[in-house]
Parts: structure tokens; C-alpha cells; sequence
């Protein structure tokens, strides 16, 4: 994992930030095939709303609203996550070049099952 300037580790609205961009150069390797196009717009919207609903979430007016906002990025991460697999089950790109965006996916999806579930005070 790559660090941030003061050797910290990256929080999840920076990962969740360099996801999306990693998210659109796949989307723009994917070929222009009706089939292709179809799930580049379905993951270039799940996968760029992740941090966005982060972002939103940072500016919550209460505990709950914080609590429903990341609860809708878990979402949005668990539906990027499908596509993915699908995009490397169907073969319309290498498995082997999905391998750490799956990765990460993963882990932003455990980050923000544990934020939500702090968040609702289900420790």
C-alpha cells in the first residue's frame, strides 16, 4: 500500500478517491462493444460514487445521516465489485489486470462495513 508524505497510510476518502480514478482508466480499456459499453457505464457510475457519497458523508449534519451516507458508499462498493468480477468472468479484460482493483475493492468494502457498523454503535 502506498503511503501518504508523512509515512501514514492513505484514509479510505483518499483510497476511495485513487479508486475512482483507477476505475475510469478501466473503463476506457474496455472495448466499444454494446455488451462492454453497458457495464463501463454501470461501473463508472458505482465506482466513482463510492467516494462521493465518503465526501458526503464528511458533511453530515448528524451521526445518522453520516451513518446513511457511508452506508450507501458500502453499497456502492459491493455493486463495483460485482461488475469487476464480471468484467474479468466474461473476459472483456485479463483477470490478471483486475487483480489488485479487486483488491482494493475488497478492502474498501471491509473499511466501510467497520465505519458504518461504529457508526450505528455495533461494535
Amino acid at each position: 500500500m502506498v503511503t501518504e508524505r508523512d509515512g501514514s497510510k492513505p484514509g479510505v476518502q483518499e483510497r476511495s478517491f485513487a479508486f475512482a480514478l483507477r476505475v475510469l482508466k478501466l473503463v476506457r480499456a474496455l472495448s466499444r462493444d454494446a455488451a462492454s459499453q453497458v457495464i463501463a457505464r454501470q461501473i463508472a457510475r458505482s465506482g466513482t460514487s463510492i467516494g462521493a457519497n465518503i465526501e458526503e458523508a464528511q458533511g453530515a449534519h448528524s451521526k445518522a445521516e453520516f451513518a446513511r451516507r457511508m452506508n450507501i458508499a458500502r453499497s456502492e462498493a459491493l455493486e463495483t465489485r460485482y461488475w469487476l468480477k464480471l468484467i474479468a468472468e466474461s473476459g472483456l479484460l485479463p483477470k490478471r489486470r483486475l487483480e489488485s482493483l479487486l483488491q482494493e475493492a475488497n478492502e474498501l468494502v471491509c473499511i466501510l462495513v467497520t465505519i458504518v457498523k461504529k457508526s450505528r454503535g455495533c461494535e
